[in-house]
């Protein structure tokens, strides 16, 4: 796993809005987010938290990224149904979540296998790591990387998530006695 002050490998990798080269990065701050799959529960939430903060990231100028070993269309269908506003990256071979340290070892239902470690890392301008989370719980995670970029945010109000109605209650008809 990569630790404060590691340089970031270099990567290059395809997202649904086009590629994107770590060397193009350099010089900007941002944030690069593994998660294992797109579009399951806990993924999507963490996603769909990301696009909720986005225009807070973006105020401090600290684009986000996320990364996942699905291919580019499952990013396109991933972003277009739940109106992702930020690049997923296709690292299919998952050669840069084993350059960052978030492949590893993983268990569910007693078997083990190989997959992504939820992690979120913040890299520096220079190209260096500032900060790592580790064992991510998707949970209001994208709340906690933006305090952590602007520890003054605490007094700002956080945004709340669109929330579509509830489909209107049908009344059943009175009984007759």
């Amino acid at each position: 796993m990569l630790k404060v002050g590691d340089p970031v490998p270099e990567f290059e990798l395809v997202s649904q809005s086009g590629p994107v080269k770590s060397s193009d990065l350099l010089g900007k701050r941002y944030v690069l987010y593994f998660y294992p799959a797109d579009d399951t529960p806990g993924c999507t939430k963490e996603a769909c938290s990301f696009r909720d903060h986005l225009p807070r990231f973006m105020s401090l100028g600290v684009p986000v990224y996320g990364v996942s070993p699905q291919d580019v269309n499952s990013k396109q269908k991933f972003a277009d149904k739940y109106g992702l506003n930020f690049p997923l990256l296709a690292d299919t071979d998952h050669k840069v979540a084993e350059a960052f340290g978030a492949w590893g070892e993983k268990s569910m239902y007693g078997k083990k296998y190989m997959g992504i470690l939820r992690t979120t890392f913040v890299i520096g301008a220079d190209g260096k790591v500032e900060h790592v989370w580790e064992k991510v719980k998707p949970e209001g995670h994208a709340e906690e990387v933006y305090r952590w970029l602007n520890p003054s945010a605490a007094e700002e109000a956080a945004p709340k998530p669109e929330k579509k109605a509830a489909p209107a209650k049908k009344k059943s008809p009175a009984k007759k006695k």
